[in-house]
Protein backbone atom coordinates (compact mmCIF):
# COMPACT_ATOMS: atom_id res chain seq x y z
CA UNK A 1 0.00 0.00 0.00
CA UNK A 2 1.31 3.45 -1.00
CA UNK A 3 2.42 5.53 1.84
CA UNK A 4 -0.78 7.98 3.56
CA UNK A 5 -0.52 11.81 2.63
CA UNK A 6 -1.04 13.93 6.12
CA UNK A 7 -0.13 17.22 4.80
CA UNK A 8 -3.35 19.16 3.48
CA UNK A 9 -1.66 20.78 0.65
CA UNK A 10 0.15 17.49 -0.54
CA UNK A 11 -3.40 15.93 -0.04
CA UNK A 12 -5.39 18.44 -2.38
CA UNK A 13 -2.56 18.40 -4.92
CA UNK A 14 -2.95 14.66 -5.23
CA UNK A 15 -6.60 13.87 -4.60
CA UNK A 16 -6.76 13.14 -8.43
CA UNK A 17 -10.85 13.47 -8.44
CA UNK A 18 -11.94 10.32 -10.47
CA UNK A 19 -15.77 9.69 -11.48
CA UNK A 20 -17.18 6.36 -11.02
CA UNK A 21 -19.65 4.41 -12.57
CA UNK A 22 -22.98 4.31 -11.32
CA UNK A 23 -25.75 6.46 -9.21
CA UNK A 24 -26.40 6.08 -5.84
CA UNK A 25 -29.07 6.89 -3.45
CA UNK A 26 -28.82 7.59 0.50
CA UNK A 27 -31.47 5.99 2.11
CA UNK A 28 -32.27 5.24 5.43
CA UNK A 29 -34.75 2.41 7.40
CA UNK A 30 -35.31 1.03 10.93
CA UNK A 31 -36.31 -2.60 9.37
CA UNK A 32 -34.19 -5.44 10.03
CA UNK A 33 -35.71 -7.00 7.22
CA UNK A 34 -34.60 -4.27 4.90
CA UNK A 35 -31.25 -3.89 6.19
CA UNK A 36 -30.21 -7.48 6.27
CA UNK A 37 -31.47 -7.96 2.36
CA UNK A 38 -30.01 -4.67 1.30
CA UNK A 39 -26.85 -4.40 3.24
CA UNK A 40 -24.94 -7.30 0.97
CA UNK A 41 -25.81 -4.79 -2.27
CA UNK A 42 -24.99 -1.65 -0.27
CA UNK A 43 -21.84 0.42 -1.24
CA UNK A 44 -21.78 1.54 2.35
CA UNK A 45 -24.07 1.82 5.19
CA UNK A 46 -24.36 3.33 8.80
CA UNK A 47 -25.89 2.58 12.27
CA UNK A 48 -27.51 5.80 13.66
CA UNK A 49 -29.35 6.05 16.63
CA UNK A 50 -32.31 6.71 13.94
CA UNK A 51 -31.41 4.08 11.61
CA UNK A 52 -29.41 2.56 9.43
CA UNK A 53 -28.01 4.57 6.17
CA UNK A 54 -28.19 2.72 3.14
CA UNK A 55 -25.56 4.16 -0.33
CA UNK A 56 -27.66 1.94 -2.64
CA UNK A 57 -27.66 2.02 -6.45
CA UNK A 58 -30.83 3.61 -7.01
CA UNK A 59 -32.34 0.71 -8.88
CA UNK A 60 -31.87 -1.55 -5.99
CA UNK A 61 -33.16 1.45 -4.22
CA UNK A 62 -36.06 1.69 -5.99
CA UNK A 63 -36.53 -1.87 -5.55
CA UNK A 64 -36.56 -1.52 -1.91
CA UNK A 65 -39.17 1.27 -1.82
CA UNK A 66 -36.94 4.10 -1.36
CA UNK A 67 -37.13 7.55 -2.85
CA UNK A 68 -34.45 7.21 -5.56
CA UNK A 69 -35.44 11.03 -7.08
CA UNK A 70 -31.98 12.00 -6.24
CA UNK A 71 -29.53 10.08 -7.70
CA UNK A 72 -25.71 10.75 -6.83
CA UNK A 73 -22.22 10.41 -8.47
CA UNK A 74 -19.55 9.34 -6.38
CA UNK A 75 -16.26 11.41 -7.67
CA UNK A 76 -13.53 9.24 -5.72
CA UNK A 77 -10.34 11.28 -4.40
CA UNK A 78 -7.79 8.57 -5.49
CA UNK A 79 -4.80 10.38 -2.96
CA UNK A 80 -4.09 8.02 -0.05
CA UNK A 81 -5.49 10.09 2.66
CA UNK A 82 -3.96 9.65 6.01
CA UNK A 83 -6.80 8.52 8.80
CA UNK A 84 -5.66 12.00 10.81
CA UNK A 85 -4.78 14.12 8.10
CA UNK A 86 -6.79 17.53 7.92
CA UNK A 87 -8.53 19.43 5.37
CA UNK A 88 -9.05 17.68 2.36
CA UNK A 89 -12.87 17.07 3.16
CA UNK A 90 -13.33 20.72 3.65
CA UNK A 91 -10.89 21.83 0.78
CA UNK A 92 -13.10 19.55 -1.55
CA UNK A 93 -16.72 20.28 0.20
CA UNK A 94 -15.65 24.33 0.16
CA UNK A 95 -14.85 24.31 -3.13
CA UNK A 96 -17.89 22.52 -4.63
CA UNK A 97 -20.01 24.98 -2.10
CA UNK A 98 -18.47 28.16 -3.47
CA UNK A 99 -19.82 26.90 -7.36
CA UNK A 100 -23.23 25.78 -5.25
CA UNK A 101 -22.75 22.36 -5.94
CA UNK A 102 -24.16 20.13 -2.74
CA UNK A 103 -22.03 17.36 -1.32
CA UNK A 104 -21.64 14.20 0.82
CA UNK A 105 -18.14 12.59 1.70
CA UNK A 106 -17.68 9.90 2.72
CA UNK A 107 -14.01 8.55 4.41
CA UNK A 108 -13.22 5.26 3.65
CA UNK A 109 -9.73 3.18 5.01
CA UNK A 110 -8.14 4.01 1.53
CA UNK A 111 -9.80 6.94 -0.25
CA UNK A 112 -12.45 9.89 0.45
CA UNK A 113 -15.15 10.13 -1.80
CA UNK A 114 -17.52 12.58 -2.43
CA UNK A 115 -21.14 12.01 -3.80
CA UNK A 116 -22.95 15.14 -6.20
CA UNK A 117 -26.63 15.05 -7.35
CA UNK A 118 -25.48 13.19 -11.21
CA UNK A 119 -26.53 16.27 -13.28
CA UNK A 120 -23.49 18.48 -11.67
CA UNK A 121 -21.03 15.35 -11.59
CA UNK A 122 -19.22 16.29 -14.62
CA UNK A 123 -19.10 20.29 -13.43
CA UNK A 124 -17.93 18.85 -9.61
CA UNK A 125 -14.86 16.99 -11.28
CA UNK A 126 -13.90 20.56 -13.21
CA UNK A 127 -14.32 22.27 -10.00
CA UNK A 128 -12.27 19.50 -8.34
CA UNK A 129 -9.28 19.13 -11.02
CA UNK A 130 -9.07 23.10 -10.62
CA UNK A 131 -8.58 23.24 -6.60
CA UNK A 132 -5.94 20.44 -7.52
CA UNK A 133 -4.22 22.22 -10.09
CA UNK A 134 -4.33 25.38 -7.63
CA UNK A 135 -3.01 23.39 -4.76
CA UNK A 136 0.04 21.99 -7.10
CA UNK A 137 1.45 25.30 -7.91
Amino acid sequence: MPQSVRDTRAMIAGMTPRLKEGAFVFCTTTSPAVIEAAAGQALSFFREEEGVTLILPVEVAATFGFDAALAMKRIELEVFSALDGVGLTAAVASALAAVGIPCNMVAAFHHDHAFVPAGMAERAIAVLEAAQRQAAS
